[in-house]
């Protein structure tokens, strides 16, 4: 631990003498943002790709500075035995996290040396496939150059919140953000796919957001399984005229859109497709 200074700190309608154990008010976590974290799922028994999962958030880590404390596999033995502690048929999300306690250089970059490591598991039940509706936001993913967009870092979720709260004012269940450019780069939440007579589209992943590992899956089982999928530059425009549109996701892995905008759809067949192909593999 950090051998900070004498601090006193009111919180919860009392005075408490020192730092609260985990990221309290002195921690560079919580005062300048310094926590990256993933999220795997174990649900009906299987916890899919949480190999990736663990591996990516020591990428998130390094990317913010962070000195990663666990290996990946390490961070998966502790997962696994952690689900262990919780009925058999329990859904579950995985959250390993990295943060640094104090900072460096005048304070504001994270000192490595204090990164510090938390696993937590809850239940969290899965998400019923029923749709969910989808409207523009003003709201932007920003570049490289203006935020670290190469981590799952929770610095970049207040934009996303701000998306959230954008379309909900207006009726809408989720947010679909441009980048920078003014191109289609995902849902708030999760990336987003695009049906189009037959052939499935999504947008390249440009650095702006999250190749995210179930979108990885997702396209990798759709294509061994005889369909094209294209990545590349799509305009919202094209979102509005699509055939279906999905997302993937983690938390709840594949889902239909039934609304864009003012236009109704129904959950299609390659939709259909794509998330039983995941369960499939999943359970494989």
């Amino acid at each position: 631990m950090v051998d900070w200074s004498q601090t006193w700190n009111f919180l919860d309608g009392e005075w408490i003498d020192g730092n609260p154990p985990l990221a309290g008010p002195r921690s560079h976590a919580l005062w300048l943002g310094s926590c990256v974290f993933d999220g795997a799922r174990a649900f009906e028994g299987v916890t899919p790709d949480l190999d990736r999962h663990c591996a990516r958030v020591n990428n998130s880590a390094l990317a913010l500075g962070l000195k990663p404390l666990k290996s990946p596999d390490e961070i998966a033995e502790l997962a696994l035995d952690g689900v262990g502690r919780f009925n058999a048929d329990a859904a579950l999300y995985i959250r390993p996290m990295y943060w640094a306690e104090d900072g460096g250089y005048m304070g504001v970059p994270a000192l490595p040396e204090t990164t510090r490591f938390c696993l937590s598991i809850y239940e969290v039940p899965m998400p019923e496939p029923a749709g969910f509706s989808a409207g523009l936001s003003g709201i932007r993913r920003p570049t490289l150059e203006q935020a670290p967009v190469n981590a799952k870092a929770a610095c970049l979720y207040p934009n996303s919140a701000r998306a959230l709260n954008d379309v909900r004012e207006r009726g809408f269940d989720n947010a679909i953000v441009l980048d920078a450019m003014g191109n289609v780069a995902e849902f708030a939440t999760a990336n987003l796919f695009m049906v189009k007579d037959g052939v499935v589209h999504t947008p390249y992943p440009n650095g702006t957001f999250l190749n995210g590992v179930t979108r990885q899956r997702v396209i990798a089982l759709l294509r061994s399984a005889g369909y094209h999928v294209h990545e590349r530059i799509i305009s919202y425009r094209e979102l509005i005229d699509a055939d279906e549109l999905f997302s993937s996701g983690n938390y709840s892995k594949v889902m239909p859109v039934n609304r864009i905008e003012d236009r109704n759809l129904q959950p299609g067949p390659i939709y259909q497709r794509a998330r039983d192909l995941y369960w499939e593999w999943a359970h494989a």
